[in-house]
């Protein structure tokens, strides 16, 4: 079962490169964070998704929240990912797979693929709970991007 609206967001320290970490609790109680799970980095849907974020980055900046993609590639993938991609948020590497687990998001089996992350989206206010959460059983489709971009919004 998937973390739900409401929950209090589970904390976890990953890393976005090797040897550096981000730990969210760095950031509960002091602003929103939107969690984008994608399957893998540099993947077509995946790109393209963290891609629509970059691209719209203003937008996204004025919500005042942080923005975290996880993946469970290694941090040395995620951190060539975000580098080549010139993402302006961190990608954060889940290679054992233990946040994607924690927030149910772990796939047995996403289209051929067995221990990816779904494409997931979970927002969390600035009280620490789970305003919105978003997960795909299909890996070819993105986010409501003005869906989650209100729930930042609405977000306390």
């Amino acid at each position: 079962m998937s973390a739900q609206v409401g929950d209090l967001a589970p904390t976890f320290e990953l890393p976005h490169r090797p040897g550096e970490t981000t730990d969210l609790s760095d950031h509960l109680g002091r602003e929103k964070v939107v969690l984008l799970f994608i399957p893998l980095a540099f993947s077509p849907v995946c790109t393209t998704e963290l891609g629509t974020v970059r691209d719209a980055w203003e937008g996204w900046a004025d919500l005042d929240a942080s923005v975290f993609a996880i993946s469970v590639d290694s941090p040395f993938v995620t951190a060539h990912f975000r580098d080549i991609e010139d993402f302006p948020f961190p990608v954060l590497s889940d290679f054992n797979k233990d946040v994607s687990r924690t927030y149910g998001v772990l796939a047995e089996d996403l289209a051929g693929l067995k221990g990816v992350a779904k494409r997931s989206v979970f927002v969390i206010g600035g009280d620490g709970r789970i305003a919105y959460a978003w997960v795909s059983e299909d890996a070819g489709v993105e986010p409501d991007y003005d869906a989650v971009r209100a729930a930042v919004a609405a977000a306390g």
